[in-house]
C-alpha cells in the first residue's frame, strides 16, 4: 500500500475569513484539481470542514518528518 504524503500550508492573511482562518496557523491542504485554475486552495479550516480559499492567503511549508507524522495523526 502506497503512503500518501499530506501537504500543509501556513495562513498569512485572513481578510473576510477571520472566523474561519487564523493567521500564522498551519492548515492541511486537500487535493482539489478543479480549484487550482481559479487560484484557490482547499483547506480544513477552523470549522473542521474543508473549504476553498484564495492561494494568496497561504504559503506552502516543508515540515520535518517527525512533525508531519504528529500532524497526520491528529
Amino acid at each position: 500500500m502506497m503512503e500518501v504524503s499530506r501537504e500543509f500550508v501556513v495562513c498569512i492573511k485572513n481578510t473576510d475569513y477571520a472566523a474561519s482562518l487564523e493567521v500564522r496557523k498551519i492548515y492541511q491542504v486537500l487535493p482539489d484539481s478543479k480549484a487550482s485554475p481559479y487560484q484557490m486552495i482547499r483547506v480544513v479550516d477552523e470549522s473542521g470542514e474543508d473549504y476553498l480559499y484564495p492561494n494568496a492567503y497561504f504559503m506552502p511549508i516543508e515540515l520535518s518528518a517527525s512533525l508531519q507524522q504528529v500532524l497526520e495523526m491528529s
